[in-house]
This record gives structure tokens, C-alpha cells and sequence, in this order.
């Protein structure tokens, strides 16, 4: 059994360290043509160096935004002998950032195993327990007076369960993108030397937040947008990139006020629709009808060729568990003057458990990962172009 699972670490290892190389390989090729190198920031930062080591290669990995637009104005891409496919190369390589720099590190396998099935599992599974809970107490499907979910969960015992979650999912996150900071960015002094010169500015964070919020390398360096199969192109897939994001941030917005309401000025829920907790979460629960199941056509409908399709699964259950949130929370404030509150409560509770467990180990971290590699790119582009010849 033991030395099954070392031929197993053996065989990932040199899964990792082929698409590491392939990446090596193809900016090599990219560095000596340079046709792409208005195409978005990968490219102008591909240029400052001469040879790609595995920093260089996680940092360009996770600076690509999958657009397609260079592998569709590539004369070297398949069925060229040379096959450049800078999309896919990155795309695999991001996977293997993810686990390489997950935490704890045992933690990493998760990414391959964070599959639709397994989300819509866990989801189902607390959700039933809760549901089982309600059942017991017999209130499952009781009438609650003004819709006060309280009634039904604790806020207490909201807290209890919830925040030990939340902070977790922060917790790994943080240590995870700390980890790929410090090995992506080392700091240089003028002979090339690691000095701690090198700092995070004002400027170069402002525009690294302005590219991470706008997603501007979406549009594939033209304003086009992605490159779709047949060589159109679209914006629609950043537009769902939008409304998911902020469809996201706006539900995190409405826990945060409503949080803010109860402890700061003793407004306890439920509030009317007419509030401001109520009114975020409504712009974001529509928000995250509308954005997921763009995201999920756009996925589904992409070749193969444009990404990693063994990723799919990944990014499935994220779109899924995201749509889930906003549906099940939109039904929750329909219903919640009727008996069937417990029961849609209980289903709500489930699924957001469910997204901010896996978080740290899903699609999610993608967003993480490219905010830091958007901030060096912002950071290395002001320095002397000699500073940033390769990562040594």
C-alpha cells in the first residue's frame, strides 16, 4: 500500500513538473515572436525575462484570464508542429498552483476532487440534517410570525455554527495566496540581489484593484472580448464574470449591514424589503441567477482548446453552488411569511455552508491567485526592466 502511494506522489509530481515545462516551453516560443504582446498583461510581462523558472511559470499562469485571443492569432497554435496553446498550458499550471500552494497542504487533493457531485452532495447532506433538526423540534414546516428566521435557528447559534466556517475559509485562503506571494515575488536591489526595496505602492495597487474589478484583461487586449470556437468573439462572458462577482459581493455586503444593524444599533431581523440588508441581498441573489448560469453556458459551450477540460468539474460545482445561494436565498424572502420558511431556511443554510467549505479548495481561489499576480504585474511593470529578468 505504501509504495502504491508513492508510484502515485511519483506520478504527480512529473504531471506537474510536464505542464510546468510546457508552459517554459511555449513562452520561450511567445518571447521570440511577441505577435501577442498587446494582448493583455501575460505578455508584456512574459518580455522582461529571459528564462522562465517555476515562479515565473505559477505567476504568468495565474496573470492569464483564458481569453483565447492569443491562441486564435496564433500562427504556431495545432496543428502547427510547434502546438502553442498558451490558454491550456496556463490553465493547467493554475490547477497546480492551487495545490501546491492550498493550506494546510494535505488540503491540495481537494481541488481534484471538488467536483459537482461532491458540492451538491455536501450541500444536500447538511441541508437534510438541518432539515432532520427542524423535523424533530417539529417546527419544519411551522408558520413563524413576521418571518423572524430566528425563531427557527438562534442567532446565537447562527454565530457559533457560521463563523468558525467563514473564518476557516479565510484563514486558508489567506495563508494559501501568502504562500504564492512570497514565492512569486521576491524582492531585488540593483544588482538583481533580493533586497527589500521592492514595496507595494499606492499607484501600482490601485491599478492592480482597478484591473481585478473592471476584469479588464476580459476583453482579450482589444476591447472585443473572448474568443469563442469559431473565432467570434463575445464580452458576454466578462459581463457574467460581473454580475457574478459583484452578485457575490453584494450578499456578503447584506450579511455585513445586517451584522452591522444588530450589533451596532440593536436592529434585529427580520427586516422589511424596503431595508437596506434586504434590498443588497435582492441585487445580489438576481445577480447570482443571472451570472452563474452564463458562466455555466459559457463552459459548457467552450472547446476543449481553451482551457483545462479536466477543470470542468471545479468549475461546475462553484457555478452551481453560487446560483444555489441566490436561488434558495430570492426563495427564502418570498417565502418567508408562509409555513414553508423552516424548510427553505433549513436548504439556504445548507448550500452557503456548503460554498464557504469548499471555497478555499475550489474555483474560487482563482479570483485570489489572479488579484496577487495582478498586483506584481502592476508592481513590475515600474521597475527597471533589468530588475525583472527572471525571479532568481
Amino acid at each position: 500500500m505504501q509504495a502504491l502511494e508513492q508510484l502515485t506522489q511519483q506520478a504527480r509530481a512529473l504531471a506537474q513538473g510536464a505542464a510546468e515545462i510546457e508552459v517554459e516551453r511555449v513562452m520561450k516560443i511567445c518571447n521570440a515572436c511577441r505577435f501577442c504582446e498587446g494582448f493583455c498583461a501575460v505578455f508584456p510581462a512574459m518580455t522582461r525575462r529571459l528564462e522562465f523558472n517555476q515562479a515565473d511559470v505559477h505567476y504568468l499562469a495565474n496573470l492569464c484570464h483564458n481569453c483565447g485571443a492569443c491562441l486564435h492569432s496564433c500562427q504556431y497554435a495545432p496543428p502547427n508542429a510547434f502546438a502553442v496553446n498558451v490558454p491550456q498550458a496556463m490553465a493547467q499550471v493554475r490547477l497546480l498552483t492551487y495545490q501546491t500552494y492550498a493550506w494546510p497542504a494535505p488540503m491540495g487533493q481537494l481541488y481534484r476532487n471538488n467536483g459537482l457531485t461532491v458540492a451538491l452532495a455536501l450541500s444536500g447532506a447538511l441541508a437534510l440534517f438541518l432539515i432532520a433538526v427542524l423535523q424533530m423540534h417539529g417546527t419544519l414546516f411551522q408558520r413563524i410570525e413576521q418571518g423572524n428566521f430566528y425563531a427557527i435557528f438562534p442567532h446565537g447559534w447562527m454565530v457559533n455554527v457560521f463563523s468558525p466556517i467563514f473564518l476557516w475559509s479565510a484563514l486558508a485562503l489567506f495563508m494559501g495566496v501568502r504562500r504564492f506571494w512570497n514565492d512569486t515575488h521576491p524582492t531585488l536591489d540593483d544588482s538583481g540581489l533580493e533586497s527589500s526595496k521592492v514595496r507595494v505602492t499606492q499607484d501600482a495597487s490601485a491599478e492592480a484593484l482597478h484591473n481585478a474589478l473592471a476584469m479588464t484583461y476580459l476583453d482579450g487586449g482589444h476591447g472585443k472580448g473572448c474568443n469563442e470556437s469559431d473565432d467570434a468573439f463575445t464580452l458576454m462572458r466578462k459581463r457574467f464574470h460581473h454580475f457574478t462577482f459583484y452578485g457575490f459581493m453584494l450578499c456578503f455586503l447584506s450579511t455585513s449591514v445586517a451584522t452591522l444593524y444588530h450589533y451596532a444599533w440593536g436592529r434585529v431581523a427580520p427586516y422589511p424589503v424596503a431595508s437596506l440588508p434586504v434590498l443588497l441581498g435582492i441585487a445580489g441573489g438576481i445577480s447570482l441567477l443571472i451570472g452563474p448560469l452564463g458562466l455555466l453556458y459559457f463552459n459548457l459551450k467552450r472547446h476543449p482548446m481553451h482551457g483545462d477540460a479536466q477543470q470542468k468539474p471545479m468549475d461546475i460545482a462553484f457555478i452551481a453552488l453560487l446560483w444555489l445561494c441566490g436561488s434558495t436565498g430570492l426563495a427564502l424572502l418570498m417565502f418567508r411569511e408562509t409555513s414553508a420558511l423552516p424548510f427553505l431556511l433549513a436548504i439556504h443554510l445548507g448550500v452557503v455552508m456548503a460554498l464557504f467549505l469548499t471555497l478555499p479548495y475550489g474555483k474560487f481561489a482563482h479570483g485570489i491567485f489572479r488579484c496577487a499576480a495582478l498586483l506584481k504585474f502592476s508592481i513590475e511593470k515600474r521597475l527597471p526592466t533589468r530588475l525583472s529578468l527572471g525571479s532568481e
